[in-house]
């Protein structure tokens, strides 16, 4: 498999060895623009005291309004999360069968009418609901029951689940694989692939070996597939792990003659846990959208499974990034492939599956499959979650450094930022509408530049102006901590709601803690300026400043996630 030559036009592969000088600016950009936010508070309250108050007062401002906007999209999120968990997708994929029928069905027994539906439409106008009425879906039956041949019949759909190891134990693992057999969806019909790393070891081959014993009769096809180490073209990481595997899943299927463009591949991470709705619910999805090769289809991922194992500092950044996704299935202008992930097979065969060069293939996959498909893709949101682990390793100081070590693999995603970049500037390469990318890119390097340099501009830059002008009694000058302290006590009403929100979304509490431990969930959250600054700020500058300086990341540190005994 290894030696098959890839069909993925090369000009759209992330470059390796030496840059040419158009994608380097790009690469120093980030950083640049991070550290000269902050660098450009201290010139700018050195020359006018005033402007520096200013200056600080409109980035304070920009946070006060994305705090108002991540409290209102929290709850709208948690809402229509609520509600895709109570909706039958087993039965509305089961009435895509037959969907004239189905239509049929209830206009017989009144269940539906066109003033109904119009009434519906009405009155769905609010975002919590729309997308999860039941008239939508006869909507759906209607279409489908016009044009049925642009659309497969959930009956020859196959859900194929990749899930990528490194030398993970069974405690994680076969949690994992028995959340798949949970599913709501024909097992008959998932072929589920392991691909373990041979760097894993003999322990790992001994684990794989052994899943496979346990399973290989519970599916239409349990299989395992070894990736071998130092491949050419290869960095050490999770892509060519995922993209080997893939490869495998096509040999299978092209020897079983089911056409590519009836199987839906999602990846998992070997902690990875998905809702038992969530295979029907993206079949369903799938089958409605005609476009489906040029979708890619995004769960909501939610680092929960052991919550209340994790130690506080881990506990606020698992649930700070859970709520991020859940923010994000409001805004599907912004939402990118993350994580956990699913596209169709034949989109993957002409994308040659993941990138082989990057440590953040799932973010990557985003821009890759955008260039290719010439700006035709997006991602959908499958509203409901797929549960991931908080990092917890052996001791609290490994895992402080386990924490880091994550992020600052996640905000190499910057690295994207010249991927982009250099397409923007080069028609040729773009491949898409200048004015249809722009927007897109401004938001993946404000996304990247905010991350790093708000928190620490936030916490100490309203005494940067009367530091640097210790005579200087200007009013403004004079109070900007204060107002600054009273801008950020407005601002933490969306803290406030996060909280609550996160309370409710915590699974159910262990046996093996009391009541009191709920005490400390709420308490944890005074560490979160701390947090904010030591992890996510810090990581930030970290991924920035290697790409800033050449010194590429192109290792997948695997992080660790011990499982703690009940």
């Amino acid at each position: 498999m290894s030696g098959e030559k890839s069909s993925f036009p090369r000009d759209l592969e992330i470059p390796r060895g030496k840059r040419t000088k158009i994608y380097r600016f790009f690469e120093i950009l980030p950083g640049a623009l991070s550290y000269g936010l902050i660098i450009g508070l201290f010139l700018i309250s050195w020359i006018s005291p005033t402007a520096g108050a200013i200056y600080l007062l409109i980035i304070i401002t920009i946070t006060l309004v994305r705090a108002i906007g991540v409290a209102v999209r929290t709850v709208q999120g948690y809402n229509v999360i609520r509600m895709a968990m109570k909706v039958n997708w087993h039965k509305r994929l089961a009435d895509l069968e037959n969907p004239h029928e189905s239509f049929e069905r209830r206009r017989e027994k009144r269940e539906w009418t066109a003033v109904d539906y119009a009434k519906m439409e009405i009155a769905n106008q609010g975002i919590a609901s729309s997308e999860y009425n039941y008239y939508e879906h006869i909507d759906n039956l209607r279409e489908i029951s016009v044009a049925p041949e642009n659309y497969p019949k959930p009956s020859e759909i196959y859900n194929a689940v990749i899930m990528v190891a490194y030398d993970e134990g069974l405690e994680t693992l076969v949690p994992s694989v028995e959340a798949v057999l949970k599913t709501t969806f024909d097992l008959n019909r998932i072929i589920f692939v392991l691909g373990y790393e041979e760097r894993g070891g003999p322990e790992m081959e001994a684990r794989a070996r052994e899943l496979l014993r346990r399973y290989k009769d519970k599916f239409y096809k349990f299989m395992i597939v070894k990736h071998p180490d130092g491949l050419p073209g290869e960095i050490i990481g999770k892509g060519p792990n995922t993209t080997y595997a893939g490869r495998a899943l096509l040999e299978f299927v092209e020897k079983k003659k089911i056409p590519t463009s009836n199987v839906i591949v999602t990846t998992l991470d070997s902690d990875n846990q998905m809702s038992p709705k969530y295979l029907d619910y993206l079949t369903y999805e799938y089958i409605v959208h005609p476009e489906r090769k040029h979708l890619a289809y995004q769960p909501v991922a939610l680092f929960m499974n052991n919550i209340w194992d994790a130690a506080p500092p881990m506990r606020i950044i698992a649930t700070s990034n859970s709520f991020f996704n859940v923010i994000n299935t409001m805004r599907p202008h912004a939402i990118r492939n993350f994580a956990s992930h699913a596209q169709p097979l034949d989109a993957l065969v002409e994308l040659d599956f993941w990138s082989r060069r990057t440590v953040v293939e799932d973010g990557h996959q985003y821009w890759r499959s955008l260039f290719y498909f010439k700006g035709d893709y997006r991602v959908l949101s499958i509203k409901v979650p797929i549960y991931q682990d908080a990092v917890i390793d052996e001791t609290l100081g490994k895992t402080l450094k386990a924490q880091f070590v994550q992020l600052r693999r996640w905000d190499y995603g910057v690295s994207d930022v010249a991927y982009v970049g250099e397409k923007i500037v080069n028609k040729k390469k773009r491949r898409m509408p200048f004015f249809k990318l722009l927007p897109k890119f401004t938001s993946l390097l404000g996304g990247h530049v905010m991350l790093a340099a708000m928190s620490p501009m936030v916490a100490f830059g309203g005494w940067v102006p009367s530091l640097l002008n210790g005579n200087s009694r200007q009013l403004l000058t004079y109070n900007l901590p204060q107002t600054v302290s009273f801008i950020q006590l407005f601002a933490s009403i969306g803290l406030f709601i996060t909280i609550l929100f996160s309370l409710k979304m915590l699974p159910p509490r262990p046996k093996k803690y009391t009541r009191f431990k709920n005490v400390f969930m709420v308490l944890q959250w005074i560490l979160m300026p701390v947090v904010a600054i030591l992890y996510q700020s810090a990581a930030a500058f970290y991924a920035q400043t290697r790409l800033m300086t050449g010194h590429y990341m192109e290792k997948f540190d695997v992080t660790r996630k011990v499982v703690k005994a009940s």
